[in-house]
């Protein structure tokens, strides 16, 4: 008589899956006369979790394929049954609709269900169904890619089908280096990032910050982890970055002035500088800075990354939106908050709102020099509140603060600027160790500009806020002659020089439309011919009439466009009447500047 062996029914839940045990057993022969059974529910959770791009789905979908391929290799049985998990089964499944369904199908087949969850085991027990709990042994220490780092190593970067490089140095001051000649597989990554999806399911010190379809960052201890799948990438790809230094603000030798400045007036901050030059770890300081103060300090960080001490609170983005955040951050009342980084334009915003809550703020920027992180908020913030939400800008490069300016709200004459009546809100930018006058923000044209304060010397007779005036008339004059010319006499006044067929387009009726460009810009202009045509000399009569010089043509010029000279120089341009006529009041420039040429018997000519 033949003796059949039983044949052991083993139903596996996600956790154990995702554990990487189970392969572990088959490989080394534990499971013999085993059939192994997973419900639709676990496969369904696993791929709704890859579906929306996180690694704990695709590290579990790897692990089934590699069950599977096991399977196949030991001649062991493996089937899929159970319950189908509907959509509201899987959106609960954090309350237990899942675990629940899995252990129906442990209950069916009247088998063993292998899990790595304590609760779920007791909750299995306690139903009566047998239970085999495998304790997680997932390793928080010695994982993988700590051997790709020493203690000057920055950052590690790994992708699939290319060596492993680092970055080694410090910051601003680093090289890439390789670290082997032997090229990552897919299969080596597949690994790494499971250990690390793991390693931060199961550590204190884990947190999965973002989450996006084909791209997750981790946030493990002191590593920040990103991890980047097709379609988003073109291949798998794992980028892990740690911070070398943790500095205090005597570590970066400031001086007396600038500590001063940060100890007792400085509440709108920004740490500007290029991609790796130390923001961070300058804003980590600041941040403890302020706690030595007495101060209560919080940080808006996505990923929560800045190296802090436990007093300090780390808050992310609350439901996915910093703006939440904030409205939690105001019921906190914290002193000081630092915000780490501030990218599109809503940070701005939210930063500001911190600000002129009465909130001290340090944000970090991107920035390839100090000026155009200033340039970053103008547009987002209305001018006059700039200086309220942003007092003081530190550039950093290399680790090192480079420069500090200073900004203030004044209402002035621009510099470069005469005429008393052009003066306007100015916010000046100041260097603030040495307290010279660097930049201004005004509204010009309007929209507000940034322009460098500079001595005009002999060599560079052309100032910037002559060149900003002229660069503006030159995009209004192109509507009228593309090839007119610009000619700056001083930053309050400019001749204008286009095509004589466009000059009294270009005035406009009684002199409109140059009026309303003038307003508009800010600046005097006058109208010139760029040639003088002396081959359709006009005739005409001129007389005086009341308080007006009256030029009077034949009827059939009405409507043409005529230039005046006085002994060969452009006096004016003006459009001949219905009646044949132009009348140029005397009160006028152009009226007082006919009336001496009369008087000194100068010749006038008329031109179309």
């Amino acid at each position: 008589m033949i003796k059949i062996e039983k044949i052991n029914k083993i139903i596996l839940d996600t956790s154990i899956i995702i554990d990487g045990k189970i392969s572990e057993m088959i490989s080394k022969d534990a499971l013999k006369n085993t059939e192994i059974i997973i419900p639709y529910a676990v496969l369904d959770e696993l791929q709704s979790q890859a579906s929306r791009g996180r690694e704990i789905g695709f590290v579990g979908l790897a692990e089934l394929k590699t069950i599977r391929e096991l399977c196949d290799k030991k001649k062991l049985k493996l089937r899929f049954t159970g319950e189908r998990p509907s959509i509201d089964d899987i959106r609960l499944a954090k309350s237990g609709r899942m675990d629940a369904l899995i252990r129906d199908v442990a209950k069916n087949e009247n088998g063993t269900l292998y899990t790595a969850d304590y609760v779920q085991a007791l909750v299995g027990e306690a139903e009566g169904v047998g239970v085999k709990h495998i304790p997680d042994e997932t390793k928080l220490e010695g994982l993988i890619f700590e051997q790709f780092f020493t203690p000057e190593t920055l950052s590690v970067h790994l992708k699939e089908q290319v060596v492993p490089m680092a970055k080694r140095g410090k910051p601003g001051n680093f090289k890439l280096t390789k670290l082997s000649e032997t090229v990552l597989t897919r299969e080596d990554l597949e690994k790494i990032i499971k250990e690390l999806s793991e390693a931060t399911r199961k550590s204190k010190e884990g947190n999965v910050e973002i989450v996006r379809t084909g791209a997750t960052v981790i946030q493990l201890g002191k590593f920040r982890i990103s991890i980047a799948r097709p379609p988003f990438s073109d291949g798998l790809e794992v980028t892990i970055v740690r911070p070398i230094a943790k500095l205090t603000l005597d570590d970066y030798k400031l001086s007396g002035k600038l500590m001063a400045r940060l100890k007792e007036k400085a509440e709108g901050v920004v740490i500007a500088g290029p991609p790796g030059s130390g923001k961070s770890t300058l804003a980590a300081s600041m941040a403890e800075f302020y706690k030595d103060q007495g101060k209560i300090v919080k940080t808006l960080e996505s990923p929560r990354d800045l190296q802090v001490s436990d007093e300090i609170t780390q808050y992310g983005p609350l439901e996915g939106d910093f703006e939440k955040t904030a409205d939690i951050l105001l019921l906190v009342r914290p002193d000081y908050s630092i915000y780490d980084e501030v990218r599109k334009t809503r940070d701005f915003e939210i930063f500001s709102d911190l600000r002129l809550a009465g909130v001290g703020m340090v944000g970090v920027v991107h920035a390839s020099d100090p000026i155009s992180a200033i340039q970053r908020f103008v547009g987002r913030v209305e001018l006059g509140i700039i200086p309220h939400v942003l007092d003081t800008v530190v550039f950093v490069s290399q680790g090192q603060i480079k420069k500090v300016f200073d900004l203030k709200l004044t209402v002035k004459v621009p510099t470069g600027m005469m005429e008393a009546d052009l003066a306007r809100p100015v916010v000046e930018i100041n260097d603030f160790e040495t307290g010279k006058l660097e930049y201004e923000i005004y509204t010009f044209g309007e929209e507000n500009v940034i322009i460098p304060v500079e001595e005009i010397t002999p060599q560079s007779k052309v100032s910037p806020m002559k060149k900003l005036a002229a660069e503006r008339i030159m995009q209004e004059i192109r509507k009228y002659d593309p090839e007119g010319e610009v000619e700056m006499k001083s930053e309050g006044r400019a001749i204008v020089r286009v095509d004589n067929d466009m000059i009294a387009r270009l005035i406009g009726k009684a002199g409109a439309t140059v009026t309303a460009l003038e307003e508009k810009l800010g600046i005097k202009i006058d109208v010139e011919p760029k040639t003088a045509s002396t081959k359709n000399e006009i005739a005409f009569n001129m007389y005086e009439k009341g308080n007006s010089f009256e030029f009077i043509f034949s009827k059939n010029l009405t409507g043409s466009a005529a230039s005046v000279f006085v002994d060969d120089e452009f006096l004016f341009s003006a459009t001949i009447g219905k009646k044949g006529d132009i009348r140029i009041t005397k009160d006028s420039d152009i009226g007082k500047q006919i009336l001496r040429a009369s008087v000194g018997k100068k010749k006038i000519k008329v031109f179309l």
